[in-house]
C-alpha cells in the first residue's frame, strides 16, 4: 500500500477515511494523493508554500495525458475543500484554476466477431499436460470470458466468491467494487455453462475450498498478471494489435483487457439500433448493468457506437499524417 510522508501525510489519511464514511470507494485514490505529497517531499514544502504558483508548477511536472492532470486535480481540489471544513486551511488554492483541454479518447473496440474469435484462440491455447495447468488456464478463460460477455471490469470476476455465482437463477453478484457499488446481474447461457464446466473441474481437483474465490485455481486465485499475458498473446495470436496513436486531438486506445467492457457496451449499442430501438432508451438499463453510477458515464460509448469504422479512422488518420509529411 502506498504510504504518505509529508506533514500533510496524516490529513491525507483521515480524508480517505472521511470518503470512505460517504460511500466513496476508488482504488486510484490513494495514488492521486500520493503524487502531491511526494511533490511536497521533494520541495520540503510547508502548508504556507501551498498557493496557485506552487500547484501550477506542480502540474506541469505531472507525466501522462492532460486528463490524468485534471484527476488528480480534482481530487485535491476535494481534498482541499476537506481541509477547510476541518479548519486546516482558509480558501481551496485550486478554486480559479481551470482544468487543462483533454484530448478526445476513442477506445479500441471488438467486433462481435473479434471477441467470438479472441475467445476461441484462449480456449485452444488451454494446457491440458497437467490439471493444475489446465485448471489455472480455464479460471483466466472464464474470467475473460465474463469481461467480454457481461462488461466486467477485471478485478471483478476475480474477487467473485462461491456464494456470488447463483447456478438456479444464473446470475452473479458484484459486491462492492468501483465507486463501493453492488449489483446483481443475469448472465448468459455461454457463461452459466463455462462457469458449470470450471466449477466441476475445480471442485474434483481441490479438496479444501474454504475461504477461496470462485475462480480459485490450484493453490490461489487467479492472478491478475496472468490474465493479462493470456490476453495479450491471443491478441498477437489473431493478428489484431494496434499501438496507442494520437492524431491532433484524438487519441485511439490499443487493445487491452478493459477494451472488453468497451466492446460489450458498444456492441450492445449497436445491437439495439439496428433492432429498431433507440440506444438512449436502454442507456439506463446498460448502466445498471455495469455498474456505472450514471447515465452519463455509459453515454460516452454512443460516440464510439459504430465500432466498425474504429479501424477506417485510424488508417485514414495515418494516411492524412504521412500525406503531410510528404
Amino acid at each position: 500500500m502506498i504510504r504518505f510522508d509529508s506533514f500533510l501525510a496524516g490529513h491525507f489519511e483521515d480524508f480517505l477515511i472521511y470518503r470512505e464514511k460517504t460511500a466513496y470507494k476508488y482504488d486510484r485514490l490513494r495514488w492521486y494523493l500520493s503524487t502531491l505529497d511526494q511533490y511536497l517531499i521533494k520541495n520540503n514544502a510547508e502548508l504556507k508554500h501551498i498557493n496557485p504558483g506552487f500547484l501550477l508548477e506542480f502540474r506541469v511536472q505531472l507525466k501522462g495525458e492532460p486528463g490524468t492532470a485534471n484527476r488528480i486535480f480534482t481530487i485535491l481540489r476535494s481534498f482541499f475543500d476537506y481541509l477547510i471544513r476541518v479548519k486546516r486551511m482558509e480558501n481551496n488554492p485550486l478554486q480559479d484554476i481551470p482544468q487543462l483541454p483533454e484530448k478526445s479518447y476513442i477506445p479500441f473496440v471488438f467486433s462481435p466477431e473479434q471477441v467470438r474469435t479472441l475467445l476461441k484462440t484462449i480456449q485452444k491455447n488451454i494446457r491440458k499436460t497437467k490439471s493444475y495447468l489446465f485448471l489455472t488456464d480455464l479460471a483466466v478463460y472464464n474470467a475473460i470470458l465474463m469481461m467480454a460477455e457481461c462488461g466486467m471490469r477485471i478485478s471483478e470476476p476475480l474477487r467473485l466468491k462461491d456464494e456470488d455465482y447463483r447456478s438456479d437463477e444464473k446470475t452473479i453478484y458484484i459486491e462492492k467494487t468501483k465507486f463501493n457499488k453492488d449489483r446483481l446481474i443475469p448472465v448468459p447461457d455461454t457463461v452459466a455453462a463455462s462457469l458449470e464446466n470450471f466449477l466441476s473441474a475445480r471442485n474434483a481437483a481441490l479438496d479444501n475450498r474454504a475461504g477461496k474465490t470462485l475462480l480459485c485455481a490450484h493453490k490461489g486465485p487467479t492472478s491478475k498478471d496472468l490474465l493479462y499475458r493470456t490476453f495479450h498473446r491471443a491478441v498477437k495470436d489473431i493478428g489484431i494489435g494496434s499501438p496507442k496513436q494520437s492524431f491532433g486531438n484524438i487519441t485511439f486506445g490499443h487493445p487491452r483487457p478493459h477494451s472488453l467492457r468497451h466492446s460489450f457496451a458498444v456492441n450492445t449499442l449497436k445491437s439495439a439500433y439496428e433492432k429498431g430501438r433507440s440506444p438512449e432508451n436502454i442507456l439506463p438499463v446498460l448502466a445498471a448493468y455495469m455498474g456505472h453510477t450514471d447515465c452519463r458515464y455509459t453515454m460516452k460509448y454512443l460516440k464510439v457506437i459504430d465500432a466498425e469504422h474504429f479501424g477506417g479512422w485510424v488508417n485514414f488518420c495515418i494516411f492524412k499524417r504521412n500525406r503531410e509529411e510528404i
